[in-house]
């Protein structure tokens, strides 16, 4: 635990963001708190309390859980630098059914049967996911398409193609079976969609699959166990979990 000078507008604070939550959310609440703990003197003179940077350095979906660095002041200028950075999620897919969101977002669309689905088939699968692989963006996301986020196509009901990019899976390992259920551990790179690599992991099995649940639990050297919650941040205020500037 390091204590936090919540009288510099500039610093890193590591967030557990809650499940429901928008990353927007979190950031809001972070900074509504540090704008009512702020003198407007402590932006300098001719700056209003108002103007304080705030940002997050890589979006986590609502339902999903886990680290989300948020950035304030002239730290903000290191998002970039912090999004580059390798990503670890554990979570848990769901065999023999998919959803067009490739999560719980959206109802099930479709079912097969998995009973064919042995643990070796698995460990088999997870190897076809482990360095560079090409992987699309799940329709009902916020990737740009002609300037205008993928899910404003979804929600009208239209069919468009994303194509896929490369991205890199460091590791990605099974940590438990309970079928339908497979939980996982996976390393990756910036840009890889985890609700993409369940529905690719089921269409390889035969069988389809959509992400249960998702936390994230590193980015870089930036720990979940060093976080706290937006509800811990604003009791503690003082101390807090903050990386030092």
């Amino acid at each position: 635990m390091i204590e936090a000078n919540l009288n510099s507008e500039n610093n890193i604070f590591l967030i557990n963001k809650p499940l429901g939550w928008t990353s927007f959310d979190a950031v809001k609440k972070i900074r509504n708190i540090l704008l009512k703990r702020f003198s407007p003197l402590s932006f300098g003179e001719g700056m209003g309390v108002r103007r304080l940077k705030v940002g997050h350095a890589g979006t986590l979906d609502p339902l999903a859980s886990g680290l989300l660095v948020i950035c304030t002041g002239k730290m903000t200028k290191r998002i970039s630098e912090i999004q580059l950075l390798e990503k670890e999620y554990t979570g848990a897919f769901v065999l023999g059914a998919t959803t067009p969101s490739y999560d719980r977002e959206t109802e099930i669309n479709a079912t097969s049967d998995f009973s064919h689905v042995t643990t070796t088939m698995l460990y088999d699968a997870i190897k076809q996911f482990t360095g560079k692989i090409l992987q699309a963006a799940p329709l009902h996301s916020a990737k740009k398409i002609e300037g205008k986020r993928a899910y404003d196509f979804a929600r009208k009901g239209k069919d468009i193609e994303l194509k896929p990019v490369e991205v890199f899976i460091h590791s990605f390992e099974i940590t438990g079976i309970n079928l339908p259920e497979v939980s996982f551990k996976v390393v990756c790179s910036k840009g890889t969609y985890i609700r993409s690599l369940a529905n690719d992991f089921g269409r390889t099995l035969g069988c389809g699959a959509y992400l249960a649940s998702l936390s994230r639990t590193r980015i870089g050297n930036y720990l979940l166990a060093d976080a706290v919650t937006p509800e811990e941040f604003s009791e503690k205020q003082v101390s807090i979990n903050l990386l030092p500037a």
